[in-house]
């Protein structure tokens, strides 16, 4: 004993540099998809409401919709709004906050059985600061606040959030904090689809909510990935891929999609941006890619703001290679003459776990960004540097964008905050959209140093 006390003297005596060169190297290995250990369970549903999420109405300047989780002993609860105030009295006098009951639908997975409710909370006045809650069993959520979106014309700030997929409580969470720091003023954020990377996995979905909290005080609007789909009867003639019931029960969207894809299709518009969300993966694998570019042809032609965008997660042009560009042609055949005859502005896409912008063919709008927040990370192909700028490896991304008068600003910034990739949209009327290139205070484009990652694979960065 006496021994080994002597030698932890000695250690402790040590400068820091010897000190760390006597400890022992610790082995790595790659990481499991979740902190959760096997057979704990840490996402059981109770009486206390979780996993709260507000998504824009189609008019986001008259409302939201809300949804919430509890267990199976909570039935048509309520949310309760006001207009926020300074006071931590959110009564009106003598009126009581507005009530909303939500619609209650059940759901079992692997930690229990659940409900999950959904209430439409309309008639809201525009650019107006609300206080709002969730009922569960005796008990309240946390008040939250949201700003409703102000008349076109006002500026706007907001997030555009890649792949998060993997590992979202350990890796992502921190880029979640990260851009809240850069886009204080955000009241709504956009993720480009594959939030987790097993549909029916409700330990990933734990996390992604956990993940997510930082955004709290924003609306957000996700595209579906691949990955919010399972295979059924994989391995089989009648293998086909179907939406995961989690993404069904944790957003109540607008209800405005294309015919046979309306779970996973919406649009809505904000703040004199009009966005539509498309379902890639129904495009590609469900046949339905031309029924999705009738409805955005008239989403679009409908459209009286300034600006449009669409979310998509498969990219329409991939920088993974000839590969996956060649199967996703359908997005290229049927779905981007929509995008050119009505002059999209921008095309926010995931899928592709690296970093990739693109102009189109005549050098303007629409322009094609890729990228990512979550750890998975992949290669460029050589041939998409050739027509893509910048590109990105081994990087955990998210984007700010902000529109004012007739400018709109992208930035793309990395976890540790530092720009990578930045760039605006001048409209100038008659002429026509251009892009300004914002070089000043860019750091260098990335690539991966790495021959394979930990778990052996030469075909990608990171696991």
């Amino acid at each position: 004993m006496l021994a080994i006390l002597k030698a932890s003297t000695l250690l402790l005596l040590l400068p820091a540099s010897a000190a760390m060169a006597e400890a022992p190297q610790a082995t790595r290995h790659v990481e499991p998809n979740t902190l959760v250990p096997k057979g704990v369970i840490r996402y059981a549903p109770t009486g206390f409401p979780d996993r709260i999420v507000a998504v824009p109405m189609q008019d986001a300047s008259t409302g939201f919709s809300v949804s919430w989780r509890t267990d199976a002993a909570v039935d048509a609860p309520v949310v309760e709004i006001a207009v926020a105030k300074e006071s931590p009295d959110q009564w009106d006098g003598d009126v009581a906050p507005r009530r909303v009951t939500a619609v209650t639908r059940t759901l079992a997975t692997a930690n229990g059985v659940a409900n999950h409710h959904h209430a439409v909370v309309d008639g809201l006045q525009a650019g107006t600061l609300y206080a709002w809650r969730v009922q569960g069993d005796r008990t309240w959520s946390p008040w939250r606040q949201l700003r409703t979106a102000a008349p076109a014309g006002k500026p706007l700030e907001f997030l555009y959030i890649g792949d998060t997929q993997n590992k979202n409580a350990s890796l992502v969470t921190r880029v979640m904090y990260e851009a809240v720091r850069h886009a204080s003023n955000s009241n709504l954020v956009l993720f480009a689809g594959d939030l987790v990377s097993e549909a029916i996995d409700d330990d990933e979905w734990g996390e992604w909510f956990d993940a997510t909290g930082p955004l709290a005080t924003m609306a957000f609007a996700p595209a579906p990935g691949n990955h919010e789909f399972f295979e059924e009867h994989e391995d089989t003639p009648q293998e086909r891929r179907v939406l995961g019931e989690q993404w069904k029960h944790h957003f109540a969207l607008p209800g405005n999609g294309a015919a046979g894809v309306e779970p996973t299709t919406y649009w809505f518009d904000y703040q004199g941006i009009r966005f539509a969300v498309i379902d890639g993966t129904s495009a590609l694998d469900l046949d339905a890619a031309y029924t999705q570019a009738e409805w955005l042809d008239k989403v679009l032609e409908g459209n009286p703001n300034r600006w449009s965008m669409v979310l998509i997660h498969q990219p329409f042009y991939s920088p993974r290679g000839k590969a996956r560009n060649d199967r996703h042609q359908v997005l290229r055949d049927e779905l981007m003459p929509v995008l050119q005859r009505h002059s999209v502005d921008l095309v926010l896409q995931g899928h592709d776990h690296v970093y990739g912008r693109r102009p189109s063919d005549g050098g303007g709008p629409p322009v094609y960004t890729v990228s990512v927040a979550g750890p998975k990370q992949y290669l460029v192909a050589d041939e998409a540097r050739e027509t893509m700028s910048p590109v990105g490896e081994d990087t955990q991304l998210f984007q700010v964008l902000r529109l004012e008068g007739n400018r709109l600003s992208y930035e793309a910034r990395t976890v540790t905050g530092r720009l990578y990739d930045a760039f605006s949209l001048v409209d100038d009327g008659a002429a026509g959209k251009r892009i300004e290139e914002t070089r000043e205070g860019r750091i260098d484009e990335r690539t991966c140093a790495r021959a394979q990652t930990l778990g052996g694979r030469a075909d990608r960065c990171w696991e």
